[in-house]
């Protein structure tokens, strides 16, 4: 099975296009989308359509497939697969059935937006997207706060300024980039800080495209004032990738809280973590 981006019509990479002329079912998000291209290249294949909607229903269909011995592409409309859709979940069951897995890489627009944003790359964080209501959003916010890395959020073009204003009133005066229709014709990037931003599209309106929010990383020199449950949500974020070492020293750091402190903190949540998942 093979992951790959389709991007606008032409705009295929050798590679990308072999794994689609050589497939015997191509899965896609868009059956529509992925005919015209197909098309306009002069192929025929049985294509099924593969969305959040539809997941839990068509994944077997696709295992069968590959249990049968076909070669199963996997396109995404507008960039590389497996971001923000269900397409890991296919992955991972195709890998637990002895499938071999290949990624076709091509556009992205989480990446493209890091390197256009002007701001670090050396440290990262893909945060998807952001809960649609105010509180939630800010409360999903205040758990990225204290991560020591740039920020990339995905947004729909209606909910940008608000997402853009909680983002500034949870983090600050950071520096943001918002990018639209990377790679695309009508690419667009603003840059400034996130209250900057969150004004300049209240007055414009929604623009028009696919969206990213890049994020600059919390100032170093700036200790961050959590409160508890700001701190725990921090800790538990930084123990998904890290000890409970590594997340107290992170979260020190950002903090100015005493490191002893914040590991034995670190370490009471790893065991009630445990003991939830036991229960459970």
């Amino acid at each position: 099975m093979v992951a790959t981006p389709i991007g606008n019509l032409g705009d295929l990479s050798p590679r990308a296009l072999a794994a689609l002329q050589t497939a015997d079912l191509v899965v896609c998000e868009d059956t529509r989308v992925t005919g015209n291209l197909l098309r306009h290249h002069g192929i025929s294949r049985r294509l099924l359509a593969y969305h959040e909607h539809n997941a839990a229903k068509v994944r077997p269909q696709i295992l069968a497939a590959l249990a049968v011995g076909q070669a199963v592409a996997l396109a995404s409309d507008a960039g590389t697969p497996l971001v923000s859709d269900p397409g890991y979940k296919l992955v991972r069951a195709a890998i637990e059935a002895g499938a071999v897995v290949h990624a076709v890489p091509g556009p992205s627009a989480a990446l493209a937006a890091l390197v256009v944003s002007g701001l670090p790359t050396d440290r990262f964080m893909v945060a998807g997207f952001l809960p649609n209501k105010a509180t939630a959003r800010q409360k999903a916010i205040a758990e990225l706060q204290a991560v020591p890395a740039t920020l990339v959020l995905f947004e729909a073009a209606p909910r940008l300024a608000a997402c853009l204003a909680d983002l500034a009133h949870v983090l600050g005066a950071r520096p943001a980039a918002v990018a639209r229709e990377l790679t695309k014709r009508f690419e667009e990037v603003r840059r400034g800080t996130l209250g900057e931003l969150a004004a300049a599209y209240a007055a414009s309106g929604p623009p028009r495209g696919e969206l990213v929010i890049v994020v600059g990383p919390p100032d170093k020199t700036a200790a961050l004032d959590l409160d508890e449950a700001a701190l725990d949500a921090a800790l538990l974020a930084a123990l998904a990738t890290g000890s409970p070492a590594a997340a107290a020293a992170e979260l020190a750091a950002a903090t100015g809280r005493p490191r002893r402190e914040l590991y034995r903190r670190a370490l009471d949540l790893k065991a009630a973590r445990a003991a939830s998942r036991d229960r459970a």
